[in-house]
Order: structure tokens, then C-alpha cells, then sequence
């Protein structure tokens, strides 16, 4: 009972304490699936890093992972609520830095494209193999059409009796006996061909003996110091290419600042262009405005001419008196009657010329008929 009472107890404990329970489903398969993609790069990461120590150290192996007795589940639950305390100060010493992050992918990039190449001088050397099998395939499927073109040309047709139809065994014999010739002598190239090239490698073989005897062929201990002395190129190439990788991202940070400073020489070079165009169009607007402004002096100092005239006529004007302005009325009238007067004799000339020109007309007229009278009897006589 008391068990029973125990467990129950710490089953309400444990409830109380794990922090899942105050979130919902929902957001339990969220966290689910952003622990699992975070577990997907570090599993990634930890590849790359043990494949990383087995070729930098292959006598370091893969972490073994020791057997964890089994335990009540309480037990579990505070040795879990302890190692979260601690596993973060354990993490902070277990994760590379970023820096270390990105020199084993560079490594690792380096060494794929190492992989790379052998794989292509691989397949390269592959495909010229095919390449030849092909060409020898190609050559002999031509000597065989070839043979095969001169046979029926010399053996099938030509050798055929005429009468009987038949074919001429010499001729047979003699194709045959021809072939076999040309075999021969090919053959005997090739061998004088095997013979030259043994003789080139007997040569050969003699030259790098002298060399041996002479010292000139590296030894073990050349090996040796070959190797250490392509260790500490290896290194100072990964310093190179650290120092390579640090100013890449130097000029990226660079390259980032020039176009934006790029970015602000264009906007402040459109600006100057839009300024340059405002200033030339307020500069022929101020030309203008210069141009009417000495239009309007000039006319300024014409109309203060003639206000100064007018005033100076306004000031030297004297009013007449009543009895002269009323004379020179009278006058004005009679002036005005007589002009009416003269006016109206005009007129009555004009008419009295105007009648005198019509008769002088209808007078020339009949003068000139009277003319023609006179001339035309004159002629009938």
C-alpha cells in the first residue's frame, strides 16, 4: 500500500515538474520538428568532423558510446532535471567555434574536389580505353566489310566460270595465298616493331641502373624527407588558405560596402544631373528675367521721361479766363459753320463737275459719230 501510495505521489510530482505538459499538441510537433532539424545538421556536422579526424588522425576512431544501466523512472527524471544544469557549461566546451566550422568544410570541400578529379582522371581513363576498343572495333568491322567487298568482287563474280557456272578453284587458291602474304608480312612488321621496342626498353633498363649505381635514383630516406617536407607545405597551405578564406570574407564585407557606397554615388549622381538640369533651366529663366528687367528700365526711364514732360506741361498750364473761353467757343462755332458751309459747296461743285464731265462725254461721243458720217460718204464717192 505504501508502495502504491509512493508511486502515485511521485507520478503527481513528476507531472507537476516536466515542463511538456503546459504545451499543447500543436506546439509539441513544432518543437518536434525544429529539435529534429536541428539533430539532421548536427548529424551532418559530426560526419563531416569524424571523417575530418579519420583522415587527419586515422588512429583515432569513432566515439564509442558506453551501455547506460537501467534505471527506475524517477531516477531518470532527476538525473535529467541534474544534467540540464550542467549540459549546457558541457556543450559550450563539446561545439567547435565557427571559425573551426568553416575550416573543416573548406577541408572537406577540398577533398571532394580531390575525389572529383580522381574520379574524372578515372572515367577519363576509362572512356579512352572504350574509345580504343571502339576504334580497334570500328577498324576491324571495316577490314571485315572490306574483305568481304573483295571476296565477292574477285571470288563470288569474278572467278565464275562462264559456261559451267561454276568457281575457278585457282583463282580461289590464289585470293587465299594472297591473304595470307599480307598477313605474313604484316606480321613480320609488328615483330621487327616488338624487337625495336625491347631493344628501347633494354636501353632503358640499363640507363636506370647507371643512375642507381650513379645516386641519382631517390631512396627510401628521400621518400622520408619528401613526405615531411610535403607535411609542412600541407600546412602552410591550410594557413594560406585560412588566410585566403579570411580575406575572402574581408572582400565580401568590402565588396558589400563598395556597393553601397555604389548605390549612393548613383542616387547622389542622378541627384547632381536632376540639380544640374534645375539650376541650367533656372539660369535661362534668370537670363530671361535679366533681359525683361533691362526691357523694363529702359521703358521705366521713357515713361518717367514722359510723366516728367506731363508734369512739367501740368505745371506750366494756365486756365483761361470765362470770357476768352467763351469767345473762343463763338469762334469754334463759327469756324465749325463756315467748314459745314464750305463743305456743302463742295459737294455741290462735285455734282455740277460731274454733270459737265457726262456731257463733255455724250459732246466727244457724237463728234466722233459725226466724224465717221463725214468720212464714209467720202469713200462711196
Amino acid at each position: 500500500m505504501a508502495d502504491t501510495e509512493s508511486i502515485a505521489t511521485s507520478s503527481q510530482m513528476d507531472n507537476q515538474d516536466d515542463p511538456l505538459n503546459e504545451h499543447s499538441s500543436y506546439e509539441l510537433n513544432q518543437m518536434r520538428m525544429e529539435f529534429e532539424s536541428g539533430n539532421y545538421v548536427l548529424k551532418n556536422e559530426t560526419d563531416m568532423f569524424e571523417k575530418y579526424l579519420k583522415r587527419v588522425e586515422p588512429s583515432v576512431t569513432g566515439a564509442s558510446v558506453l551501455p547506460v544501466p537501467s534505471q527506475s523512472s524517477h531516477d531518470a527524471r532527476v538525473m535529467r532535471k541534474r544534467s540540464r544544469s550542467k549540459g549546457s557549461g558541457v556543450e559550450k566546451h563539446l561545439k567547435l567555434s565557427a571559425e573551426q566550422k568553416c575550416d573543416i568544410a573548406q577541408r572537406e570541400i577540398e577533398e571532394l574536389r580531390e575525389d572529383i578529379e580522381k574520379h574524372k582522371e578515372a572515367s577519363e581513363k576509362d572512356m579512352d580505353g572504350y574509345k580504343a576498343t571502339m576504334e580497334e572495333a570500328e577498324l576491324r568491322l571495316s577490314e571485315l566489310k572490306k574483305s568481304f567487298y573483295e571476296f565477292d568482287r574477285d571470288i563470288v563474280k569474278g572467278s565464275v566460270n562462264s559456261r559451267s557456272n561454276r568457281v575457278i578453284a585457282e583463282k580461289v587458291i590464289r585470293y587465299f595465298e594472297d591473304k595470307q602474304r599480307a598477313r605474313d608480312t604484316l606480321i613480320e612488321k609488328l615483330r621487327l616493331k616488338n624487337s625495336t621496342l625491347k631493344v628501347q626498353k633494354k636501353k632503358l633498363h640499363l640507363q636506370l641502373k647507371q643512375k642507381e649505381e650513379m645516386g641519382e635514383v631517390l631512396h627510401e630516406v628521400d621518400f622520408q624527407q619528401l613526405k615531411i617536407e610535403n607535411s609542412q607545405y600541407l600546412e602552410k597551405i591550410d594557413e594560406r588558405n585560412q588566410d585566403l578564406l579570411r580575406l575572402k570574407l574581408m572582400s565580401g564585407n568590402t565588396q558589400q560596402v563598395l556597393n553601397s557606397y555604389k548605390k549612393k554615388l548613383q542616387t547622389l549622381t542622378l541627384e547632381s544631373d536632376r540639380l544640374n538640369a534645375e539650376i541650367s533651366s533656372r539660369n535661362d529663366l534668370l537670363g530671361k528675367i535679366d533681359s525683361e528687367t533691362d526691357t523694363v528700365q529702359s521703358e521705366r526711364a521713357k515713361a518717367e521721361e514722359v510723366n516728367r514732360r506731363l508734369r512739367q506741361q501740368l505745371e506750366d498750364f494756365r486756365v483761361p479766363e470765362v470770357v476768352e473761353y467763351v469767345q473762343e467757343k463763338a469762334d469754334l462755332y463759327e469756324m465749325n459753320k463756315t467748314v459745314r458751309s464750305w463743305e456743302r459747296k463742295v459737294e455741290i461743285a462735285e455734282m455740277a463737275l460731274r454733270a459737265n464731265r457726262k456731257t463733255w462725254q455724250q459732246l466727244k461721243a457724237a463728234s466722233q459719230q459725226q466724224q465717221l458720217w463725214n468720212i464714209e460718204p467720202i469713200k462711196m464717192s
